[in-house]
């Protein structure tokens, strides 16, 4: 008589295996990873500007979407349809006026207050409308970075800087902080973060930093300009580095502090091992600005 139990076991060893494999946390991580970043990179490298946008537009969608629930967590009911709406407005009216980023802001934040008035609750206006002006800023300007960055005359090369700068920091805090962990850097914000996490992860900033500029001058030996850091001394990209590391860890505490604040672990679960697209791309938003605001004064 063949029964359940004896199916379970006549399932393969190898099967088993690469399920339990699969199973952890950290391999789903890895596993996420490796399918993203090349997709990502070449995005960078071959993408076309409407593309790069509409791609920068959709990340912001879904990470303000997560954060909009964080915030009902803590009893604000933001208008999630219009905050969407006025997120794709603004990536729409960036691609074609790129120096109205300002005024596009302004009559969005404003829109989406008068929008607040009238639907919210008198009492939850200003809870509502703060946290619908604060995605906007938060999820859609600092994303707007990224295309701007593109744009420029070295884009390619910035974007792959401020992608592997902040991969490399992630992936050494990781593994800095579990073997040499031993001073919290934040409990109160996020208990796993260590001093000594943060050094490993500003270390493997600045080392990579390091290895873009060598392969940079390698490929341009070979006459290929779209990775290139020629146009200034090396020092230069290695103190960006550190200050792009820094704007990223902070980035990282502060989605961490506001999810927390909601009293949970995770944004969302749309990437495996990764958690929400806004953890995902928490340093992000920091570290693009940052890194769009020192070339601008460079």
């Amino acid at each position: 008589m063949v029964t359940a139990a004896s199916c379970v076991l006549r399932v393969p060893t190898p099967t088993l295996t690469c399920l339990a494999v699969y199973s952890h946390p950290w391999m789903k991580r890895v596993l996420t990873a490796l399918i993203l970043a090349p997709a990502v990179l070449a995005l960078v490298f071959l993408g076309p500007k409407w593309l790069i946008v509409l791609a920068a537009a959709a990340v912001s969608l879904l990470a303000g979407w997560e954060f909009l629930g964080l915030a009902e967590r803590c009893g604000a009911r933001p208008p999630r349809v219009a905050v969407m709406v006025a997120l794709g407005l603004l990536f729409a009216g960036n691609f074609e006026w790129p120096d109205q980023t300002q005024v596009l802001l302004g009559g969005l934040g404003l829109g989406l207050l008068a929008y607040c008035t009238f639907r919210s609750p008198v009492e939850r206006v200003l809870l509502d409308a703060a946290t619908a002006v604060f995605a906007l800023f938060y999820t859609g300007l600092t994303l707007l970075a990224l295309p701007a960055l593109r744009e420029q005359a070295n884009g390619s090369s910035l974007v792959i800087f401020l992608l592997c700068v902040v991969w490399a920091g992630d992936i050494l805090a990781l593994y800095a902080g579990r073997m040499w962990g031993r001073h919290k850097l934040a409990p109160a914000l996020s208990p796993n973060k260590t001093w000594e996490g943060a050094a490993g992860s500003m270390l493997g900033s600045v080392a990579v930093a390091g290895l873009l500029l060598e392969l940079g001058n390698l490929l341009a030996q070979w006459n290929f300009a779209r990775l290139s850091f020629a146009d200034d001394a090396w020092w230069y990209w290695l103190l960006l580095a550190a200050v792009v590391n820094l704007a990223a860890q902070v980035g990282d505490l502060a989605e961490s502090a506001l999810k927390r604040s909601a009293g949970v672990k995770d944004s969302g679960s749309l990437l495996p091992g990764h958690g929400g697209m806004l953890d995902r791309i928490d340093a992000l938003l920091l570290a693009a600005p940052v890194l769009w605001y020192a070339q601008v004064i460079h």
